[in-house]
């Protein structure tokens, strides 16, 4: 927790004033934030300086390992993430690609679980790294990517947590992921819990134990109109105790993650917060 309020010092204090051309907005901005999440030890990087909702994290990158290409399927997972930037981005809207309502494009999980290959055929990159690792084997490219640059005009956003990157000590597993852009006041929050239940499913489901799980940012930023609430609430309030995250023992197979789990599956124990505050999100 102690590491989020440093990001957020950092950003004010050292920040640099950055206009945002698909926002309209300026960035209070610094380029390269490093981030580290003990698994192993079950401290669950959640926000305790505001109330945080978790479940519609984990239900959002559940919907990236099923590889949902439309809103309406997060929604049913218990996640509203994606209504905006499939139907309120007017570059998307406009854009010829795009299927009708709800429609995402080929983003993030299309892109993980079926990336188009030259000669037209797909490849499940999480299938890939699932039976590698289930197998025992690192061959130094257990990577997942999002980011496919042949297609960002095929989806309603580029994605932000691009990549991710396991390796494997022993019958311990590690991951990196790689994020491109982070809105530190509303974004973070997600993204690090979203990492560090990757790592904690992917061990689980391929019989490892959990190590660290690093997060690596490029360009983080607080937006211009989420700088005061950042100051004056904030980075005013003390932090408490991180909680555990409980998921279900029975989940065991990549199988698993794709049919039956939902957010009944995961539990937040012990976890305190200050208020709720209301940080303006920008599509």
């Amino acid at each position: 927790m102690r590491q989020y309020l440093d990001l957020c010092q950092r950003i004010v204090d050292h920040g640099v004033w950055i206009g945002n051309e698909r926002t309209g907005k300026r960035c209070l901005t610094v380029i390269d934030a490093d981030l580290t999440y003990d698994v192993a030890n079950n401290q669950f990087p959640l926000i305790t300086t505001r109330k945080s909702y978790w479940k519609a994290a984990i239900a959002e990158f559940l919907g990236y390992i099923r590889g949902y290409d439309n809103a309406a399927d997060f929604r049913k997972l218990g996640t509203k993430t994606w209504d905006a930037n499939a139907n309120d981005n007017q570059a998307w809207l406009n854009n010829p690609h795009r299927k009708g309502a709800d429609d995402m494009g080929r983003v993030y999980g299309v892109q993980g679980r079926s990336w188009r290959k030259a000669d037209g055929s797909h490849l499940d990159q999480v299938r890939k790294v699932v039976d590698n690792l289930s197998n025992g084997i690192d061959d130094r490219g257990e990577i997942i990517t999002f980011y496919n640059p042949g297609e960002i005009e095929l989806g309603c956003l580029r994605p932000c947590m691009h990549t991710h990157t396991f390796s494997l000590l022993g019958d311990t597993l590690y991951l990196t992921s790689y994020q491109r852009s982070c809105d530190v006041p509303l974004g973070l929050n997600f993204n690090q819990i979203q990492v560090y239940t990757f790592l904690a499913l992917m061990a689980q489901i391929t019989g490892k134990k959990a190590g660290q799980a690093y997060h690596k940012i490029v360009n983080a930023h607080i937006y211009e109109d989420q700088l005061e609430l950042m100051k004056t609430v904030q980075l005013q309030r003390e932090p408490l105790p991180l909680p555990h995250l409980e998921i279900n023992p029975e989940i065991k197979t990549l199988q698993d993650l794709e049919s039956w789990v939902t957010m009944d599956d995961f539990k937040v124990v012990g976890y305190q917060s200050h208020p709720a505050i209301q940080y303006p999100f920008s599509v």
